[in-house]
């Protein structure tokens, strides 16, 4: 146990630096974090532990009792979070409680600067994982399981334990004389996870003489295959993708296996999960058949892929339905960016009609038409085309109105109706998207 922990820590290079072990209470994590202040001298850590309360069991509060009760034994810092699981009837409470617990665990290592967050994981586990995704129908990527090490949520997870079986751990718990709470949700069989363990590992282990050992190689295998996907896709993707965007060409000249695992990649390297295979088969289709003057929208995981100019975009939801009076700020605030009201002469909105009108900013309306100075009145659809706006964000293009009449478009133009005469006292617009938030 102990060398395993002390491999794991000198392989990621985290001499010198926090360590946070991720601590439940239970029998697995209860070894780690007691592996790991065994081997912190020689290893040159300076160890945490994090616990994160779920309140989804009565006994919750117990559990974290024990953890402090452990942790002041072993001189190690404990903080916990609490976390609230969203719930709902087509929500598992399974995985919701596992990407709370994540989510927690991922802002306390930022909190504490931590290099790394060791979870306790171990080959049993990963067997289990493999057998669970196999059951989904998953692909190379799911076949991995869980990796030895990787960076994800901008945190990087550490498995010690990933290639020891459970055997080791109940062991060096008893030689250690370590107590450790059981979670009585371990017992539920409507858990897939307990079931398969309960009903499917005892009936495979006669006939699979090296389990858990033998599925853990698989998944090593399948990690590898995956990462020789990944590799092809990155050839494809050489002049095929810009690191935003993603020619549509590509995925029309590839043969159908081949461009769908560069859909893949892409929608992964912008921070999205893969979609299930039947799902990104009908992606694909709509995005390679769909006509060059088409709009396609379609939503993934909180964001949305489109084209534009012959290029797969994935973007945020445009909002909805917003509307904002202004009220003389420089600028104002809005659900996907901001508008800029800039003090100019001569150059936007005449300051006078603004002073004179209730002002108000939202979403355009079919069949606005708009003339700007010099030039017949248009549709303000055509003039947004024009202007390479892409079509998605068309439609929640700012639009500034002097009471109910149509003014000005951000980024296209004020109606001449409004516009200030030379030297006249005027506010510019300037549209300024949310391009710095997260996608999603």
């Amino acid at each position: 146990m102990r060398a395993a922990v002390a491999a794991a820590l000198r392989a990621a290079g985290l001499g010198g630096s926090c360590v946070a072990v991720a601590l439940s209470g239970g029998r697995d994590s209860t070894a780690l974090v007691d592996a790991a202040a065994a081997v912190r001298g020689e290893t040159r850590i300076a160890l945490v532990a994090f616990h994160v309360h779920h309140g989804l069991s009565p006994h919750a509060d117990r559990w974290a009792e024990a953890c402090g009760t452990l942790c002041a034994a072993l001189e190690v810092p404990l903080e916990v979070r609490r976390v609230e699981v969203a719930r709902g009837p087509r929500t598992s409470v399974e995985a919701a409680a596992r990407d709370a617990r994540y989510e927690a665990l991922a802002g306390l290592a930022r909190a504490h600067a931590a290099g790394a967050v060791l979870l306790a994981h171990h080959a049993d586990d990963q067997a289990e994982t493999v057998l669970l995704q196999l059951a989904r129908g998953a692909g190379p990527r799911g076949l991995a399981a869980m990796p030895a090490s990787a960076v994800e949520r901008g945190v990087h997870w550490v498995r010690p334990l990933i290639g020891l079986p459970r055997a080791a751990i109940d062991a060096y718990v008893a030689v250690r004389g370590l107590g450790y709470v059981d979670d009585d949700s371990n017992a539920h069989s409507r858990y897939r996870r307990n079931a398969l363990r309960a009903g499917v590992v005892p009936a495979l282990r006669p006939i699979a003489p090296g389990y858990p050992f033998t599925l853990a190689r698989a998944a090593r295998l399948q990690a590898d295959a995956a990462a020789l996907l990944d590799d092809l896709a990155a050839i494809d993707a050489r002049s095929a993708c810009d690191g935003a965007s993603l020619a549509r060409s590509a995925l029309r000249t590839l043969e159908p296996r081949r461009a769908a695992n560069l859909l893949r990649w892409f929608l992964r390297e912008r921070g999205l999960p893969a979609p299930p295979a039947a799902r990104l088969a009908e992606m694909l289709r709509q995005l390679v058949c769909a006509g060059d003057d088409a709009q396609v929208r379609l939503a993934h995981a909180g964001c949305e892929l489109g084209i534009h100019r012959g290029r797969i975009v994935v973007h945020r939801p445009q909002p909805a339905s917003w509307a904002q009076v202004w009220s003389g700020a420089d600028a104002v605030e809005l659900p996907h960016g901001t508008l800029r009201f800039a003090p100019a002469a001569g150059d936007g909105i005449a300051v006078r009609l603004l002073e004179a009108s209730r002002v108000t900013i939202r979403p355009g309306e079919p069949g606005e038409r708009l003339r700007l100075a010099g030039r017949p009145r248009r549709p303000v659809a055509d003039l947004l085309r024009e202007a390479a706006v892409p079509s998605w964000e068309r439609p929640a293009r700012p639009r500034v109105y002097c009471d109910g009449a149509l003014a000005a478009v951000a980024g296209i133009g004020v109606d001449a109706a409004f516009c200030a005469a030379a030297g006249e006292a005027a506010r510019r617009l300037e549209w300024r998207p949310a391009a710095d938030r997260p996608l999603c």
